[in-house]
């Protein structure tokens, strides 16, 4: 027999050790501990608790599997192919403790199922917490019986989704009509039509750029730890061009304010460096932007300076503002913009000349280009327009809301 008793006991519960290691993977509950049992009856006295040393299953189990071999070959099909006896295992937590779920729930919405003032109400509601929480309510309970009932409920981790445009215009839609028709019909003249707008301010310097790009395995790129403004090279405001029919843009790349004379500076120089050879036949422009900032709707200043391009290019500039809110329907947020921000990526901004140039990379499978240019010049904000300016800029409303849709004509025309 396998197990003489020449051998040594701890040779033996090595040999077990090594046969329970080779088969453990292919057995399930029931054929395990049968195994077990099936070992323990050849090696006679003491076997149970050799086998329950080499293999770590309890001498209880052990036993109960002996039993089980005692039985008569006689029982019946079904209950031979069971793993476990009716009504064997570990209860269900939630059937002993039966408030279990409702007082969980209760604490991860609080406002909609529970107590407004639940103890989880203003921190992080983290599996470790609300085990916490709950053992104070009397539920014996850890981290991953929590994250296990959060499961069933149907509860999962999710980050934030950017979907709330703010309070709706009651002419939302019909200024979308409105702006979609505008451009159909400058495009179908054969006229310039652009989508504006300033990208997020950027930290110039070595510091941490979203994303991921490839590099050698266990060699990151190394950054600043914190992101203090760098006192010398400072910030950068990339305005953007869009030619919407052209599928090319154009971007300033600003390290002043970003004003309504810099937005305004900005469409100059896509127009001398880009619109005109684009369009030399030009008579008239269409400009899309949204509603605030530089190029907003209500900035004296924005018009202003439109007036002083207009009479300087001889061209009418039309513009029509997106509704409130609405901002990232322009289409140079995701034609152009999101573009850049995938070129970059993982790219610290160390230097004015590593933005410009991968701005000016940056192109699309359907053909998008774009020129980048720094822009030094100083842009002071706080500048007041009097009315006795703005009674001077030819600024045609159109008939259909009026402080969105406008029409800036040449002083001399």
């Amino acid at each position: 027999m396998l197990y003489g008793a020449h051998m040594q006991r701890d040779g033996r519960v090595e040999i077990i050790r090594e046969k329970y290691t080779a088969l453990e993977a292919v057995l399930d509950e029931r054929s395990r501990r049968r195994w077990a049992a099936t070992e323990a009856k050849a090696i006679g006295y003491g076997g149970q608790t050799l086998i329950a040393k080499a293999t770590g299953i309890s001498r209880t189990t052990i036993h109960t599997a002996l039993r089980e071999l005692e039985q008569p070959a006689s029982v019946g099909v079904a209950a031979s192919q069971r793993v476990r006896a009716p009504g064997g295992g570990r209860k269900s937590l939630t059937d002993d403790d039966p408030t279990l779920l409702a007082d969980l729930e209760g604490m991860v919405e609080p406002m909609s199922r529970g107590d407004p003032e639940s103890p989880l109400r203003w921190t992080c509601k983290s599996t470790r917490q609300l085990a916490h929480a709950l053992r104070k309510q009397g539920h014996n309970v850890g981290r991953q019986t929590v994250a296990d009932l959060l499961a069933d409920l149907g509860y999962s981790l999710q980050g934030n989704r950017k979907s709330k445009e703010g309070t709706a215009h009651p002419d939302r839609d019909a200024q979308f009509q409105y702006i979609n028709a505008q451009v159909t019909a400058f495009q179908a003249r054969s006229q310039p039509v652009v989508s504006v707008d300033t990208k997020k301010k950027e930290l110039v310097g070595d510091f941490k750029n979203g994303g991921r790009e490839w590099r050698p395995q266990g060699a990151p790129e190394l950054v600043r730890t914190y992101d203090f403004v760098d006192k010398k090279l400072g910030k950068v405001n990339p305005y953007g061009v869009y030619d919407q029919t052209a599928n090319v843009g154009w971007v300033s790349v600003g390290t002043d304010h970003d004003t309504a004379e810099f937005a305004v500076e900005s469409l100059r120089r896509w127009w001398h460096n880009m619109g005109s050879h684009t369009y030399p036949k030009a008579t008239e422009l269409l400009i899309t932007a949204d509603g605030g900032g530089s190029n907003g709707s209500r900035v004296r200043l924005w018009k202003v300076a439109l007036q002083r391009l207009a009479d300087e290019l001889g061209l009418p500039l039309s513009v029509c503002h997106f509704p409130p809110g609405t901002s990232k329907w322009n289409k140079i947020e995701h034609c152009m913009f999101s573009y850049i921000s995938m070129n970059w990526r993982g790219q610290p901004l160390a230097s004015h000349a590593i933005i410009v140039n991968l701005i000016a990379n940056t192109t699309t499978e359907t053909g998008l280009k774009i020129q980048a240019e720094l822009d030094t010049h100083r842009y002071p904000t706080g500048i007041k327009v009097p009315n006795q300016a703005l009674t001077q800029v030819r600024l045609k409303k159109a008939n259909f809301h009026g402080e969105w849709n406008y029409t800036i004509l040449p002083t001399k025309s």
